[in-house]
């Protein structure tokens, strides 16, 4: 599937409206993960979004594939099932993603940048795969994103148009973009996991 397939199936998911009801409710799952993630922060800075992080990523990968596999509303309760499924093992997962992440980027940046595509799928792998653990997860991620972190990064570089845009609103309009990426790279994720595997 092209970039284009990829983000116009997201679009057509999203109800192709930004402010029809499907846009509206991807857009408050995205908030309560962002604001929630930013209040722990507050609270315990440090360590407070370290906590929550992880299960609350897991929560937003769980909305965004489940719209994408089965159409339908997207249930913003789902966010939280990150701290009911399997807390210890989201927050593990963003716990050492983020350690990894940072001591490559000791390196240089660009390694760092590249491990953190390396990872990125590691919370979709947990929502289809909840029996694994952290360690399996981060590893199935590396796998299946093996020959596809460059296509991962351009799509992320094509959506700097909506960002622009959005920061001419005030920044508001920033927040709108946030569910047409999550619903991109839910499908993204669809796209490469059935794709054979990459060597080398």
């Amino acid at each position: 599937m092209t970039r284009a397939e990829l983000k116009d199936k997201a679009k057509q998911q999203l109800g192709r409206k930004i402010f029809g009801n499907a846009w509206i409710m991807g857009l408050l799952a995205c908030l309560v993960v962002s604001l929630l993630s930013g209040a722990a922060g507050s609270i315990l800075p440090g360590l407070g979004a370290l906590i929550v992080v992880g299960p609350l990523s897991y929560g937003q990968c769980l909305v965004f594939l489940k719209q994408a596999r089965e159409g339908g509303s997207i249930d913003v309760g789902d966010v939280f099932k990150g701290f009911s499924d399997d807390f210890g093992g989201t927050f593990l997962i963003g716990l050492m993603t983020g350690i990894f992440t940072f001591l490559w980027s000791l390196l240089l940046v660009v390694p760092g940048i590249v491990k953190a595509y390396a990872y990125s799928m590691a919370y979709n792998i947990k929502v289809d795969h909840p029996d694994y653990d952290w360690r399996q997860c981060i590893n199935e991620s590396k796998r299946i994103t093996n020959g596809h972190k460059g296509e991962l990064f351009v799509l992320d570089l094509s959506f700097i148009g909506w960002l622009i845009v959005g920061s001419l609103c005030a920044g508001v309009g920033t927040f709108w973009v946030a569910p047409y990426i999550a619903a991109a790279k839910a499908n993204f994720y669809e796209n490469i996991r059935l794709a054979p595997a990459v060597e080398g």
